[in-house]
């Protein structure tokens, strides 16, 4: 009589992952941002083609030198279906390169809407898996607790965007909350106290181990201060950091110990422009020497 087949596992939860992912490659992240200036200087076309080969570039580049990457999903979406298309493949090629993915498409919405989103981004299987998407949640975090429990069955990502570096942004995200738990604190500190305690709820409930990151992030821009926001430090305890902005946008690594503190271990580093416009021939010498000037502001971080 034959063996019985072996009991399916569950997947390792996101947060793990990403933990793995940080002590193997370090803990930057590329952008694949195909702008239409950019596709010219690579001498593609502006269409799904095109966008197609640039992110498979990336991906090639960023392969074994960093932890993740970030394809903004606009960039694709603007070619309809041949975009989506070759985001696809894109998203497919860098999951088999070992890389993490994650989709930046900051959806937001109702819980059923939201729950289709997470199908679609963070099904096992779905045309357009990654391993993990950016969400808003202005509207409530609530609002996203059906996505935040499909992706931890899925052991998969979500990362809040709780604070970004345009102006535009600073008068909602500095709000101050009028009532309820969270009475008195902006709508950036908020948020981050709620995705904190979403996170231990996942380690209470069994759905994430509790000696690594959690499943739910935030995003950050880099060229913020968390106090000019209204986030404490010590909300971040195990919470996942996507930090874009750095390079092109301002933000330089060295202010990484001083940003975070305590928390830089958590943070994700995201370049996108300023290792792109290094070209196609000259992006994995880019990538690498960005990977290695982060290791070294790290590792002061950590002996300070």
């Amino acid at each position: 009589m034959p063996d019985p087949a072996p009991a399916p596992t569950s997947p390792a939860p996101f947060g793990a992952r990403l933990a793995a992912a940080f002590a193997r490659t370090g803990q930057l992240c590329v952008g694949i941002d195909p702008h239409l200036p950019l596709l010219e200087e690579w001498g593609l076309p502006a269409s799904g083609a095109g966008v197609r080969e640039f992110g498979l570039r990336v991906v090639e580049a960023a392969a074994g030198r960093a932890s993740a990457v970030k394809p903004q999903v606009a960039f694709f979406e603007r070619f309809g279906a041949a975009g989506y298309a070759a985001l696809e493949e894109v998203l497919a090629a860098g999951r088999a390169a070992g890389l993490l993915v994650i989709a930046d498409g900051k959806r937001g919405d109702i819980g059923s809407t939201m729950a289709g989103y997470a199908g679609a981004w963070l099904e096992p299987g779905a045309p357009l898996e990654a391993d993990a998407l950016t969400i808003y949640a202005a509207q409530g975090f609530g609002a996203d607790e059906g996505a935040v429990a499909q992706a931890l069955r899925a052991g998969k990502g979500l990362f809040v965007v709780t604070a970004t570096s345009n102006p535009e942004a600073r008068e909602v995200q500095s709000a101050m909350r009028a009532e309820g738990p969270h009475a008195g604190a902006t709508l950036a500190g908020a948020l981050t106290r709620e995705v904190a305690a979403r996170n231990a709820a996942a380690v209470g409930a069994g759905e994430t181990p509790a000696d690594t990151l959690g499943s739910i992030g935030i995003v950050i821009g880099g060229t913020l201060r968390l106090a000019e926001v209204g986030i404490d430090p010590a909300d971040l305890s195990g919470v996942p950091i996507l930090a874009p902005g750095f390079g092109f946008q301002g933000a330089v690594f060295a202010d990484l110990p001083e940003i975070y503190g305590a928390a830089l271990p958590n943070a994700l580093v995201s370049v996108s422009r300023s290792v792109l416009a290094a070209g196609p021939e000259g992006m994995a010498a880019a990538v690498a020497s960005d990977a290695a000037a982060l290791a070294r502001v790290l590792a002061s971080g950590r002996d300070s």
